[in-house]
């Protein structure tokens, strides 16, 4: 669901954009349905690329804090074996 929301508002906001420039030009939006189409097409694909590039970031942060937190728990494994504080031995 969440991509369809996505892909449909980028879509909606080509189309906001292409009666945006036809107001600027004051022409008659309603002459050319083939360029609202394709206006809407493009940013729906946009859209979509979007909403891609956000799950790759999210899976990529993810596996980060997972690195993160099993890099600390070694840290403090080891300083716990040593006798030390964790502090100390990240230091």
């Amino acid at each position: 669901m969440p991509l369809l929301t996505t892909v449909l508002g980028f879509s909606t906001f080509g189309l906001a954009a292409r009666f945006g420039q036809l107001g600027i030009q004051k022409r008659n939006p309603f002459d050319n349905l083939g360029g609202h189409v394709l206006s809407m097409v493009v940013f729906g694909y946009g859209g979509y690329w979007a909403y891609r590039l956000d799950q790759r970031t999210t899976t990529i942060l993810a596996e980060k804090r997972a690195a993160i937190k099993e890099r600390r728990r070694r840290q403090v494994a080891d300083a716990e074996e040593h006798g030390t504080s964790a502090l100390e031995a990240a230091s």
